[in-house]
């Protein structure tokens, strides 16, 4: 069986088309909703390993994960049962477009590592042959589809936080601009120092509860590496609490 051993948790990851990567654990360490969330919604949770981090961090959250892929659904479970916090942890197996046409809850923290690739302009190139490329196309969960959705479940005061690739950065921002959501904080993530920036992690609030505030939007930049496996002090601190050899 193919485990990630962190700190405090382990996570099965042989039947998930989508392994553990540097975008969810960037993510799950990364986001600091204003106040401690009560309710988190994971959305396309895969291993799961987002919702771990979190419960690790939130020691009072209750946290609901969505994965539509079975393999994934199932293996989530079983690795939300095997974690310390398994009575605050629930995977849902359903599409996104379902759950939120029907589940009349609200959540102070929405997360979510969408998926990325342009299906459109890539299926038009190469044929789509295994599961691990159809986890990261976005015809199965379209931008426009992620964000309504958002909209319809995150609380007046709550936050949604997600990693783009900075190539799909300006049209991620025009959608949620329409549904009201204002960014708030961004990190750009770089490889090394001399890297293109490569992803965006991006924390929004619905735009009534921000105006008031002159101090938002915040903007910075995090470097992962000086060199090959020379860490930054910046990416050791961020994720410090949860790799084993940081």
């Amino acid at each position: 069986m193919s485990l990630f051993k962190f700190k405090e948790f382990t996570v099965a990851q042989d039947r998930c088309a989508q392994k553990i990567g540097t975008d969810a654990v960037l993510l799950g360490a990364w986001v600091t909703p204003h106040q401690e969330p009560r309710s988190i919604l994971d959305i396309g949770s895969g291993t799961g390993v987002i919702s771990l981090m979190l419960a690790q961090r939130f020691h009072h959250s209750n946290i609901e994960a969505l994965e539509i892929d079975v393999d994934a659904y199932e293996q989530a479970t079983e690795n939300f049962e095997n974690s310390p916090w398994g009575d605050r942890l629930f995977c849902f197996h359903a599409a996104f477009q379902e759950f939120y046409e029907e589940v009349e809850e609200r959540y102070d923290l929405i997360v979510s590592n969408p998926p990325f690739y342009d299906a459109v302009s890539v299926k038009n190139e190469e044929q789509i042959e295994d599961k691990r490329q159809q986890a990261r196309f976005d015809d199965a969960l379209p931008f426009e589809e992620l964000v309504y959705g958002v909209y319809q479940l995150l609380e007046k005061d709550g936050t949604f936080a997600c990693i783009i690739p900075k190539d799909r950065e300006k049209r991620f921002l025009e959608i949620t601009a329409h549904f009201q959501l204002e960014p708030v904080r961004t990190t750009y993530i770089k490889g090394t120092k001399d890297s293109k920036v490569k992803r965006g992690l991006i924390e929004f609030r619905f735009r009534e509860s921000v105006q008031n505030n002159p101090a938002i939007p915040k903007t910075e930049m995090l470097v992962i590496e000086k060199s090959r496996h020379d860490y930054t002090e910046d990416y050791i601190s961020l994720t410090k609490d949860f790799y084993l050899k940081m």
